[in-house]
């Protein structure tokens, strides 16, 4: 991509807010943080839809070596690479292109990234719901760590590298990949029974809370 065409992006970013836009913001980080709230009271108080999620891991979980290999695309080890590589890789274009705080995307990516554990460490203590029967006994599974990890890591990526993808094309296969990615994850962990469903989707919701966090902040970078 030229540094022309860049910053003609650019200039499309920096168009003055619509009036809708902050209704937008707040369905961004609201809805899902409304969600993530209602999630954690259920698994704190033990409450009803708890019984409504054992039911569904039971009639979900099948162990075996393709829902094992799609989870681990959620690892640590896997998914964190893959953020540090495209916030490096769009830094490096950044620069070249002369971008005034060419630095600013990547380290916002990858400090999401960071936070990730801060919020589901606690969390996982606090809970400390048990795991579903196909797993040893222990405590510490809600919400679902592996989960929160591929949604930030692969999503933030996507957004630190869209501003840099100029056809609407290749837009929408990185976007598309990276849900793959995250419903892979999610539906391994779900069926293996390392999970179950709810903390899964509770991660859904603190994923898409940093994310929207993240998609505000960049657009404000932008401008």
């Amino acid at each position: 991509m030229s540094t022309r065409s860049h910053a003609a992006s650019e200039g499309a970013a920096s168009a003055p807010p619509a009036p809708g836009r902050p209704a937008r913001g707040a369905l961004l980080l609201g809805l899902p943080a409304l969600l993530f709230a209602l999630f954690t009271w259920q698994v704190a108080v033990e409450g009803p839809l708890l019984e409504l999620d054992e039911r569904l891991s039971r009639a979900l979980v099948q162990p075996g070596r393709a829902a094992e290999l799609m989870a681990d695309l959620g690892n640590v080890q896997v998914a964190v690479p893959v953020l540090v590589l495209i916030a490096g890789y769009t830094a490096r274009r950044a620069r070249s292109a002369g971008v005034p705080r060419w630095w600013l995307p990547s380290v916002a990516g990858l400090a999401l990234m960071v936070m990730v554990p801060l919020i589901v460490v606690p969390l996982k203590e606090w809970t400390d719901r048990p795991g579903t029967p196909a797993v040893p006994p222990a405590t510490g599974y809600y919400p679902s760590g592996h989960t929160a990890t591929a949604a930030v890591a692969y999503g933030a990526a996507v957004l630190v590298l869209l501003p840099w993808l100029v056809s609407p094309p290749a837009r929408r296969t990185a976007v598309v990949t990276a849900l793959v990615l995250v419903a892979a994850v999610s539906f391994g962990l779900v069926r293996r029974g390392y999970h179950w469903p709810l903390d899964v989707v509770a991660s859904w919701c603190l994923g898409a809370m940093l994310l929207g966090a993240l998609w505000l902040f960049l657009r404000q970078v932008a401008r």
